[in-house]
């Protein structure tokens, strides 16, 4: 059995940063005292006078990201996401996304894994808040590889970007030279009874109950969705088409992430059966990150079970509805 490599999310972020910083000297960074948590610090350490620590400002933070991006700077603000995406959401809104600014939010401990620190620093409502924000590229990466080509991607290109990372080490799944292109999803495994579409550490989730599902005779394809916005429609359409049913997985609230992403487009484009599996409690709770998501049902397990139920609920063909009929 091949030995499954653990990495941080957020320490792939900082290493990443710091290499980016070495061959742009544009690239400046902003933190809210909370560098060594974000991993910024790993920044500081090689350009302390490109680093900013704003304190716990995150507001300030955002606008002054604005304003270093409208002098030519390429800004990387961070703090954690449940910080990022509510208590500086004005700030987010009118200073950044409006004007298109050029600034990269990079939030870390994102979702239910924040663990022991409990529902104040669990963000589940993130995605939702920065998805429906005008013209901001928003991401989810799988594994600590897509988090480092996703903040240099975002670096290369122009416009607001809010990228979401974890507290904890998770699955490595991709190559280490993996692409990350915004728009475009890629499918890890092939099926044809049920696509299961996810994004971040659930990706993970989503590989392991396709084993159990082969096992149980169903073929299930896997689709690593990290571009919330924009979505590849194109990929979405075409599992439905292929599978005739969905299970979506996220580590968010089931409201206005990927699972509902998923969901609006399916239903105008190609209207199939979607189960959504994400945190359907109102907050989450203090505990091991493992123990929470099996708690509140983010697990292979939940995974598993949304795909019968999606397969149980598929339509049989229109030919085969009238055959039916026709022989009573």
């Amino acid at each position: 059995m091949t030995e499954v490599k653990m990495k941080s999310l957020r320490d792939a972020y900082g290493q990443a940063l710091a290499d980016l910083g070495a061959e742009n000297e544009n690239i400046v960074v902003l933190d809210a005292d909370l560098s060594g948590s974000t991993r910024t610090s790993i920044f500081a350490a090689r350009f302390p006078e490109r680093f900013f620590n704003m304190g716990v400002a995150e507001q300030d933070m955002v606008s002054t990201a604005a304003g270093l991006a409208a002098a030519g700077k390429i800004p990387f603000a961070s703090t954690f996401a449940v910080f990022a995406s509510g208590r500086a959401w004005d700030q987010v809104r009118q200073s950044v996304c409006m004007g298109k600014m050029n600034v990269k939010i990079v939030a870390s401990h994102g979702g239910i894994t924040v663990g022991e620190d409990g529902p104040t620093h669990q963000a589940l409502e993130d995605i939702a808040l920065m998805r429906v924000m005008p013209n901001i590229t928003v991401i989810v990466p799988a594994d600590a590889h897509e988090t480092a080509a996703a903040v240099r991607r975002a670096a290369q290109l122009s416009g607001p970007f809010y990228i979401r990372t974890a507290r904890d080490k998770f699955p490595v799944l991709l190559r280490e030279d993996v692409e990350f292109t915004p728009g475009k999803a890629a499918r890890l495994r092939e099926g044809t009874d049920v696509a299961i579409i996810a994004c971040g550490i659930m990706v993970s989730k989503a590989l392991e109950a396709a084993e159990v599902l082969s096992n149980e005779g169903v073929s299930a394809a896997v689709v690593n969705m990290s571009s919330i916005k924009p979505i590849d429609v194109e990929m979405i359409v075409s599992m439905a088409r292929e599978t005739g049913a969905i299970v979506t997985a996220e580590e968010h609230s089931i409201i206005g992430g990927l699972g509902s992403a998923v969901a609006e487009e399916v239903s105008e484009t190609e209207p199939v059966p979607v189960i959504r599996v994400g945190m359907r409690a109102a907050v989450g709770s203090s505990g091991a990150p493992e123990e929470l998501l099996n708690l509140f049902g983010m697990n292979t397990e939940a995974v598993v079970e949304a795909a019968r139920k999606a397969i149980g609920m598929k339509k049989e063909p229109a030919a085969t509805q009238a055959k039916t009929v026709m022989t009573g």
